[in-house]
């Protein structure tokens, strides 16, 4: 074996407040609020997630890196950059 294995990531709905994401056995809201970046993307960019590590989502359509723990409690991470508005 190469690496260590991964477990698969999915966006499961997306809504107009946000979206669910399956993480292992935990699912995960990530509301616009809290994740702005996403707010404007596509649904075919919100669902092209990637975990490149065990804490580590990544969308590669937006260059969005997130760790989980800030998914989980995002008031503990707070927003240091703003959505671009172009």
């Amino acid at each position: 074996m190469l690496g260590n294995v991964i477990s698969a990531v999915e966006v499961s709905l997306v809504s107009n407040q946000g979206f669910w994401l399956l993480a292992d056995d935990e699912e995960l809201f990530l509301a616009y609020a809290d994740f702005p970046w996403f707010k404007q993307a596509t649904i075919a960019q919100i669902t092209q997630v990637e975990r490149p590590t065990a804490n580590h989502l990544y969308w590669p359509s937006l260059d969005i890196d997130l760790s989980l723990e800030s998914v989980r409690q995002p008031s503990a991470f707070p927003l240091i950059s703003t959505p671009n508005n172009h």
